[in-house]
């Protein structure tokens, strides 16, 4: 489609518009390949496969044909957009203001997000300092507790009102009489936050069996906003109470939770544990400091429409309700900058640098995942590409190297 008309209309770092123009002809010619399509495959009364005549099937199939049209100019359209502007798209463009008349050109727009061009002046000779972090007895004892919280059973509690961390059973009916709601059954850990802070203080104000009628507050900052600052009546109900029976911490807990022979060696098993995850936080903190530094050294900016993207991702991911996007946009929108930023930086390093993993990096990768999990390579490769979690994978190892070059050509002192 020789005859297109793409002409950029306005351009910001990360995005572009771009107004299009495509001849009658051209969706003419698109209208006709995409009859002839239908034409070919069509199974319509009265007529062989294929041998229905072009008016018929574009009687039949106008709407189809009319869609698959637009689609194919539109195709065009972007390639020659991507040719003639030297596009680096991040994903595919949004379609704005499309106007089509029969006989008449098709005319929409592109806005599309792009990777800015950034140039990184300086890489090297920042000065860092990586600390690691001493664990101290109260943490290995902390972790021990936990434990022992995870395997200890729930036992039902009678005679007594129930206090924080016990399990209830409650019911729960909305509003007067003549107007209520029907009873609703929940099971919540008081202090957990399961429960609105009102709620909680009348379950533990009963004993199992008993009942109140109160009037209780949603907090300011309930995450239903219809709701902040609401009161209601409601009637509790509590029907049991159960309470945790931790386990006496001893050898035999320590054979209980694992190959272990003896408390001691528990014991150290954690301390060994917190030790590596305290090196990886060091590791973490060295990285952040390099990023930060590097930003500030080359005056690195996120630009907003990628901004903006990383904001609507965050959002799905969250599951945040359109009207509390804006409030939500407002809270996230610096961390969505700093990635951004890291994003750009990384990918800028990788292309100038070639320090995207290989096939043989993600290969050795797997390999050792493998051995660890005591499965084949070969199974875990297949488990990792059907949930499609090789991509992270093979971005991770190139964060790697990214940062392996990048910690070469600077100072770690260590704290």
């Amino acid at each position: 489609m020789p005859d297109i008309e793409i002409k950029k209309t306005s351009e910001e770092p990360g995005a572009a518009s771009l107004a299009v123009t495509v001849p009658a002809d051209d969706v003419r010619a698109a209208e006709e390949r995409a009859t002839r399509n239908y034409q070919s495959r069509a199974r319509l009364p009265g007529f062989r496969k294929g041998k229905a005549p072009p008016a018929v099937i574009r009687k039949h199939f106008a709407d189809d044909i009319r869609q698959a049209a637009l689609e194919d100019v539109v195709r065009a359209s972007w390639k020659r957009a991507v040719e003639q502007e030297s596009l680096q798209p991040i994903a595919e463009p949004h379609i704005h203001n499309l106007k089509w008349e029969a006989g008449a050109p098709v005319t929409f727009e592109f806005h599309v997000e792009l990777r800015p061009e950034l140039k990184l002046e300086r890489i090297g000779g920042f000065k860092l300092t990586r600390t690691v972090g001493r664990v101290a007895p109260d943490q290995i004892e902390a972790q021990l507790q936990a434990l022992r919280e995870q395997k200890a059973p729930w036992v039902p509690v009678t005679g007594e009102k129930p206090r924080l961390k016990d399990l209830v059973n409650v019911s729960i009916v909305t509003g007067t009489e003549g107007h209520a709601t029907e009873p609703q059954r929940y099971d919540f850990v008081l202090g957990e936050g399961r429960a609105i802070p009102d709620v909680e203080e009348r379950v533990m104000s009963l004993a199992p069996g008993e009942a109140v009628d109160a009037t209780v507050r949603f907090p300011d900052d309930f995450p239903e906003e219809a709701k902040r600052g609401q009161t209601r009546e409601i009637h509790v109900t509590l029907h049991e109470v159960k309470r945790q029976e931790l386990p006496p911490l001893d050898d035999a807990f320590a054979r209980e939770v694992g190959d272990f022979e003896s408390l001691d060696a528990l014991r150290s098993a954690v301390r060994a544990d917190l030790e590596r995850e305290a090196v990886r936080e060091a590791d973490a903190r060295v990285r952040t400091q390099l990023l930060e530094q590097l930003i500030a050294a080359n005056h690195v900016v996120a630009p907003r429409p990628l901004v903006e993207r990383a904001l609507l991702v965050y959002a799905q991911a969250y599951g945040i309700p359109e009207e509390r996007f804006p409030e939500f946009a407002t809270e996230l929108r610096p961390v969505a900058e700093a990635q951004v930023r890291r994003d750009l930086i990384l990918d800028a390093l990788v292309e100038a640098h070639g320090l995207r993993a290989t096939e043989a990096d993600i290969d050795r990768r797997v390999q050792e995942l493998a051995a660890k999990r005591n499965t084949s390579a070969s199974e875990l490769y297949a488990s990792l590409e059907k949930s499609k979690r090789l991509r992270d994978l093979e971005r991770g190892l190139t964060e790697e190297n990214v940062f392996q070059f990048l910690l070469s050509q600077s100072t770690v002192e260590e704290g």
